[in-house]
């Protein structure tokens, strides 16, 4: 694709990059296949291809984003199923999160809209504030009706979003160091998470369980909750970068030889770092080396060749991959290894390469397409006829738990299962029943 910055422009880094970015792409449109607005829209405008117009337009005439920009940009999911089936290398990642930065600072949003993100934006990423909203949030859900009256869907998915109870919290899983059982083979770290933490802290304690069992020590640095990837993909980039900021000092200072993620959103990101702090010579080479020691949960666990076993039941597990994990970090093979490795029964899911419209906010920001994208994954997995459904990203589990009554629940609590846990709290509420 032909650029037309000037000298000056390209002068600024972002500028510089997206202009890297941009000249790559071929117009061959082989994005719009697989992306999922277009899928369900069928507008040209809100397809990968469509989107690098409008970016290179509103980038190189330097201008405040429009309000038909910033329409087709906040229609992205950036699930970044482009990036996989792309035959020219266009970093599309990279090029709408310079996208949504320009959008957040050039251009004043309706007031609703504004008070909604900024809300999304403070509440989200500070575990204890976003558990507090959760329980008054039980508090207005009988009002959801008269709520919907108002014509704003964002506030009633919002509310339909959240779980009638959250769970209590889990001993294992906070600040601390989990001693490896056994000979110690290695010392990781892992995020702590700030949604995942509230919504299923069982996640973290089933990870931190099945490798103290397999040697591997655990740290919970203090501190290490939010990794700034909800903000990122709002385009708040001071607040996104400060909380990058964070994760690395508390890394960094852990003596870890790996970080570990349990939530492939916040993988995706963390593994970004040494991009998003490439211009902070404070912090450019500590952020690579974090990035060079992040794993997701089933990547690690397949690098230390977690023992096949015998499963705790017989049963068929539809796999969703989530977009962060087969598009964002390129792990597609492994968690299925996994799972069948520990005696499962693994069946694929059609069309599985499309998002399920969960997507950090997306599913409170995008109520009507989301709910599209939800219900048609939903019918792709009841397709398989599985006993439940696993998949590695907390935002998946609750967008599409929401829409079915087959048990979803994290990759690592059934292996943390099969390698001698206990039966996850899902599965047993569901045999009860």
């Amino acid at each position: 694709m032909q650029t037309s910055f000037t000298a000056e422009q390209l002068k600024d880094p972002h500028i510089a990059t997206a202009n890297q970015i941009l000249r790559k792409c071929v117009h061959c449109g082989f994005c719009t296949a697989t992306c999922p607005t277009y899928v369900l829209l069928g507008d040209e405008l809100d397809s990968p291809r469509g989107r690098i117009y409008l970016i290179k337009n509103m980038l190189e005439r330097g201008e405040a984003a429009t309000p038909e920009t910033v329409k087709h940009i906040d229609r992205c999911l950036s699930c970044l199923s482009c990036m996989t089936t792309c035959p020219s290398g266009v970093h599309y990642m990279h090029l709408i999160d310079d996208a949504r930065a320009h959008v957040e600072k050039t251009y004043k949003r309706p007031l609703v809209e504004r008070l909604l993100r900024d809300v999304l934006a403070f509440l989200m990423p500070r575990p204890g504030l976003f558990k507090t909203a959760l329980i008054l949030s039980s508090l207005v859900r009988p009002l959801a009706h008269l709520i919907d009256k108002l014509g704003d869907k964002r506030l009633t998915s919002l509310l339909a979003l959240a779980p009638k109870e959250t769970p209590p919290p889990e001993i294992i899983g906070q600040p601390g160091i989990y001693p490896a059982e056994g000979e110690k083979r290695m010392r990781v770290a892992l995020l702590r998470g700030c949604v995942q933490s509230v919504l299923d802290p069982g996640i973290n304690a089933a990870a931190i369980r099945l490798m103290n069992r397999h040697g591997i020590e655990v740290v919970v640095a203090d501190g290490s909750s939010c990794c700034g990837s909800l903000t990122h993909h709002m385009g708040k980039e001071a607040d996104a970068l400060a909380r990058a900021r964070q994760m690395v000092d508390a890394w960094s200072a852990a003596g870890v030889d790996r970080v570990i993620i349990t939530a492939s959103g916040c993988g995706t990101t963390i593994k970004d770092y040494g991009h998003m702090l490439r211009l902070d010579p404070a912090y450019r080479e500590k952020a690579q080396a974090v990035s060079a020691m992040a794993r997701d949960i089933t990547e690690f666990l397949a690098e230390i060749d977690l023992p096949k076993v015998s499963p705790p039941k017989p049963l068929r597990i539809a796999y969703h991959s989530a977009c962060s994990m087969q598009h964002g970090q390129k792990i597609k093979s492994e968690p299925r290894r996994l799972l069948e490795g520990a005696g499962f029964t693994v069946s694929d899911v059609p069309e599985g390469h499309l998002c399920c419209g969960s997507a950090g906010t997306y599913n409170i920001l995008q109520p009507d397409i989301a709910v599209k994208l939800r219900d048609r994954k939903v019918a792709n997995i009841r397709s398989v006829a599985p006993d439940l459904i696993a998949t590695g990203n907390i935002g998946c589990i609750t967008q599409i738990g929401q829409a079915t009554e087959i048990p979803i629940l994290h990759t690592v609590e059934l292996l943390d299962w099969a390698h001698g846990g206990h039966e996850p709290e899902i599965l047993r509420q569901s045999s009860k029943g």
